[in-house]
């Protein structure tokens, strides 16, 4: 659809709609430039103000995928006026703004509407060296793939909304989501990664499938090394899957080449609508082992080289065992 649209010709804009790319960039001169991204989300959990610290991290994750640093945030709020208490949004607020806080950012305004379901999100805006802006379109043949989170909060949190995930589980899934890809930025920046994206509602193949495409090469990703928070193997094999999840993995049949080991309940976690998920890294071979070392000595919560990037113009993905 957004093709069919025209287009800005503006020779400031770095990075537009073209590929999929998680921010918009421009250039304010020659060593600046603005990153700016806007998201929102339903409630995932059922404590609002945790509510506000996994959205604000959702949010915020965007800037961090283009390697960029957040300045300010600007508050997107939808909320049932008369049918929720306004201390339930209030709550969702706080948590937004200890989380931008956390950033190192300020939230300086916002805008509300009367919403028959709750929504909240953030206005991100960045600063970036035009030089130094992490794509998802500028992947090489060669590089190797590192996943700085593990998958399954999309099945997780349709546990959660089921009564099919105990307490700690619940508590293990929000601590993952409100955790920040500030450490994981910092630590591709510090080694010179090739292109970065984020993992969140297309699943991880599906924003693969965007770095691919828009790279022109293939991936090789091996199941066996890609973490899985391990309640969701028990979830999948019940059946608890979210729709975003099947409508992933069936939007990318013909894009995945799937090896006749992966069972469908793997395929569908590898597609998985994650909130607030990890950011998925293209490096060159030589800088990988310092990536991943810089990643455990910031104890970001996964550090897994899951695959590679591969020759395939048509941007296709192996999955193996």
């Amino acid at each position: 659809m957004l093709g069919r649209l025209p287009r800005f010709n503006d020779p400031n804009i770095l990075v537009g709609a073209e590929t999929s790319d998680d921010a918009a960039v421009y250039q304010l001169d020659s060593g600046q430039a603005i990153v700016q991204t806007v998201d929102y989300i339903t409630p995932v959990v059922d404590d609002p103000y945790s509510c506000g610290l996994i959205a604000a991290a959702n949010s915020l994750s965007d800037i961090y995928a283009m390697g960029a640093t957040p300045l300010f945030a600007l508050n997107i709020v939808g909320f049932p006026v008369g049918s929720l208490p306004l201390s339930i949004l209030e709550e969702i607020l706080r948590g937004g703004a200890d989380k931008v806080r956390e950033a190192g950012a300020s939230i300086i305004g916002g805008h509300s509407t009367d919403d028959p379901e709750p929504k909240y999100g953030l206005v991100v805006t960045g600063l970036i060296d035009p030089m130094k802006i992490f794509k998802n379109s500028t992947a090489l043949i060669g590089d190797d793939l590192v996943l700085t989170k593990p998958l399954g909060i999309g099945i997780i949190t349709t546990g959660i909304k089921r009564s099919k995930v105990a307490q700690p589980a619940i508590d293990a899934a929000i601590a993952l989501m409100a955790a920040l890809n500030k450490d994981a930025s910092e630590a591709m920046v510090s080694v010179g990664a090739h292109a970065c994206t984020d993992v969140t509602g297309f699943g991880l193949l599906g924003h693969l499938h965007e770095m691919t495409a828009g790279s022109k090469v293939g991936a090789r990703v091996s199941l066996s090394k890609v973490p899985v928070l391990s309640e969701t193997w028990e979830l999948i094999q019940e059946g608890i899957c979210p729709g975003g999840t099947r409508r992933n993995h069936e939007s990318l049949q013909g894009a995945i080449v799937w090896n006749p080991e992966i069972r469908q309940e793997a395929q569908l976690i590898l597609c998985d609508a994650q909130t607030s998920g990890g950011l998925l890294i293209a490096v060159p071979k030589d800088r990988t082992t310092a990536l991943i070392q810089r990643l455990r000595e910031r104890e970001t919560p996964a550090s897994a080289l899951i695959g590679e990037i591969i020759e395939d113009p048509d941007g296709r993905i192996w999955v193996e065992p």
